[in-house]
């Protein structure tokens, strides 16, 4: 009997086959990197949900408790940078920027405290290494070389903290935290409008330390052992009218060069 001849078109190299091992090819592509990133720290919801506890306004994250800690530290040296602007600045522009500052860091020194009170944290009660050294610097200054530091070193730092506010209003799931988010964001941009209304900034210094400076990293405070205590009902909470200030005229302030 002669051997039966093979059937073409069967096996993994007939048409059908070459079809399917395309489909498993393509499958295995789209299952590879939702693997490969899953495990992955830093990313996604991992980041938002870094350190996060429970409290009666919603949840509370390592950011926000970032976020409540330089709220803090910032009033602790802008409120007597402010006084001090007010009395050294050599011009009215100046001494309007210094009391914008201690207008609007007695407000919001006044909300941080008062967030992190029902919230159970604990804040701290002297400035940075850095703002000491920024205040020491303003101290020996004088005349026009002190409206220079001043300006420059305060919008230096506003322009810092204007990105971790935005970044902390857009991610909080925290109903307290979202609301002083909202004044911080309505103080600082009003102090940098100020300051920059004195036309003593410097830009292009301005934009050399922008771009130099790293994301600082989150303050390493312990989260709370567990949700806390404040026995307030988990209501939303009503925005805090914000303190409204008259800037200099627009025409003082010059555009960048």
């Amino acid at each position: 009997m002669r051997p039966r001849p093979p059937i073409k078109g069967r096996g993994i190299v007939s048409g059908t086959g070459v079809i399917v091992t395309g489909l498993l090819a393509t499958l295995l592509a789209l299952i590879f990197p939702i693997w490969s990133y899953a495990d992955r720290s830093g990313t996604g919801v991992s980041v938002l949900n870094a350190q996060t506890v429970a409290t009666n306004y919603g949840p509370l994250s390592g950011l926000d408790r970032d976020f409540l800690t330089r709220v803090r530290q910032a009033g602790l040296w802008e409120l007597p940078a402010g006084q001090e602007a007010e009395q050294k600045g050599t011009t009215q522009a100046v001494r309007t920027a210094g009391q914008h500052l201690v207008q609007g860091h007695t407000f919001l020194d006044q909300r941080v405290r008062d967030v992190a009170a029902r919230l159970g944290i604990e804040l701290p009660n002297e400035p940075t290494a850095q703002q000491r050294q920024w205040l020491t610097t303003l101290n020996r200054a004088q005349g026009v070389e002190y409206d220079h530091d001043f300006v420059n070193i305060a919008r230096l730092a506003h322009g810092k903290v204007f990105s971790l506010v935005a970044q902390v209003r857009a991610t909080t799931r925290n109903s307290l935290v979202r609301a002083l988010a909202d004044d911080a964001n309505t103080t600082v941009l009003d102090h940098i409008k100020v300051l920059e209304a004195t036309g003593d900034v410097d830009w292009d210094a301005l934009a050399r330390n922008m771009a130099a400076a790293s994301t600082p990293p989150l303050v390493n405070s312990p989260a709370p052992p567990g949700p806390t205590t404040d026995p307030s009902p988990a209501v939303p909470v009503a925005p805090t009218p914000s303190a409204t200030y008259s800037l200099p005229p627009a025409a003082s302030s010059p555009p960048p060069q």
